[in-house]
């Protein structure tokens, strides 16, 4: 591992993040001698954002922690144009309703990992929609276009893969690698921002930044990435059967969101701890070494850490409380649930209401697995009812999703 001197960059390295540093003695000693402004630009196309961007909040988090300046870049304008990086097909067009609605949603998740303020390592949030919404199309292409070649830009991963898929890109899609260039130029001009942050997929995108403020503007910026963050069995991040693990609450409730953490796998509970805590490396490393049932101890440590930072540690408190309920036989206040306004509902309507199967045909195949359960018991009918009264009945999907239907 690379010795490091600064404290950013010790800590990046030592919790998992770091995967590639355009100049990594540049960028330590800079963070070494001044307040480094950051950035990591984050689009809108959902109301929040899920599991799978939360390494990047927690660089963020890191960043601010080592005392230097988060900035956030809400992508209000480069939503509009798409992020071919990683997909087999271009994303949907959204309205400008649309784009700030998600805004407003995903800016209520960063509340919860940053503070936010005027002083020097305040963190801020900008919407890149300020200046990109303002480009004239001629005087962008004559004085930023023309650092860019048709040639370089074929050799990136968010080009090439699409086009050895055959794959359209579209020519929309094309200019969003420029944008994101001129992102970071804006950025170094108008903050001071120094370095841009994001996942593997980005180095390309990120190194165009770098080159194009260096050939506009003489100024040395730099760029850092993360490795891409997969689960012990090879699974992507942040990704389940039930779908992705949004961190809005009014998405995926807390007790919900605990029980993903809780369910992580033996392998990956040291590696979670460093990327998604705060806790500290010694405690990290005691708790990694348990073996057997003892290991369920620092899993339920993981759910409550990482569940307290996202929604509050009251919420987290509540959250544990009822797993601790569910799990004796009864059933606590924080299980998801679903109010009918009839006398009755099917236990496959119920299962699919509680978004324990995605469709009536998956909950049908759930109950002749026997994975169906009311109230403890396991059911073998799909056209069992489940009648609530005065109390809730709980319907479980398997071991470990529980939920309540209610009247």
């Amino acid at each position: 591992m690379t010795e490091y001197q600064s404290d950013l960059l010790r800590t990046l390295s030592s919790r998992g993040y770091i995967h590639q540093i355009t100049d990594a003695g540049g960028l330590d000693a800079l963070a070494q001698n001044q307040i480094v402004p950051a950035y990591i630009g984050f689009d809108a196309t959902a109301p929040s954002l899920h599991v799978g961007s939360l390494v990047q909040i927690m660089m963020l988090r890191r960043l601010q922690q080592a005392g230097h300046k988060p900035i956030v870049i809400m992508g209000g304008g480069t939503t509009k144009i798409g992020d071919p990086s990683g997909k087999d097909e271009s994303r949907k067009i959204l309205t400008n309703e649309d784009i700030a609605a998600n805004i407003a949603g995903i800016r209520r998740v960063f509340e919860k990992f940053l503070d936010f303020g005027n002083g020097p390592t305040g963190a801020i949030t900008i919407d890149n929609a300020d200046w990109l919404d303002k480009l004239e199309y001629v005087p962008f292409l004559r004085d930023v276009g023309r650092h860019f070649t048709i040639n370089r830009m074929l050799t990136f991963d968010s080009v090439k893969l699409r086009l050895e898929r055959e794959q359209p890109l579209t020519f929309l899609e094309f200019n969003y690698m420029i944008l994101q260039a001129y992102d970071f130029l804006e950025l170094s001009r108008r903050t001071g921002c120094r370095l841009q942050m994001g996942g593997s997929d980005q180095w390309g995108n990120i190194v165009n930044g770098i080159e194009l403020t260096r050939r506009m503007d003489s100024t040395q910026l730099y760029g850092l990435t993360t490795p891409l963050i997969t689960t012990a069995d090879g699974g992507k991040m942040g990704k389940t059967a039930a779908g992705a693990v949004w961190l809005n609450d009014d998405l995926v409730s807390p007790y919900d969101y605990w029980q993903f953490w809780r369910n992580t796998a033996d392998g990956d509970v040291g590696r979670f701890m460093r990327l998604f805590t705060d806790l500290p490396l010694s405690e990290i490393e005691r708790h990694e070494k348990l073996q057997g049932a003892e290991i369920n101890g620092a899993k339920r440590l993981l759910a409550y850490e990482a569940t307290a930072m996202a929604h509050g540690v009251p919420a987290a408190k509540m959250a544990e409380a009822t797993a601790d309920a569910t799990f004796a036989g009864g059933h606590g206040n924080d299980l998801p649930s679903h109010a009918i306004a009839t006398e009755v509902i099917g236990i496959v309507d119920a299962l699919v209401a509680l978004k324990f199967a995605a469709s009536k045909g998956e909950a049908r195949r759930l109950i002749a697995g026997g994975g169906a359960r009311i109230d403890g018991e396991k059911v073998t009918d799909d056209t069992a009812l489940i009648a609530p009264g005065a109390e809730p009945v709980k319907v479980s999907a398997g071991k470990k999703q529980h939920g309540l239907i209610v009247r």
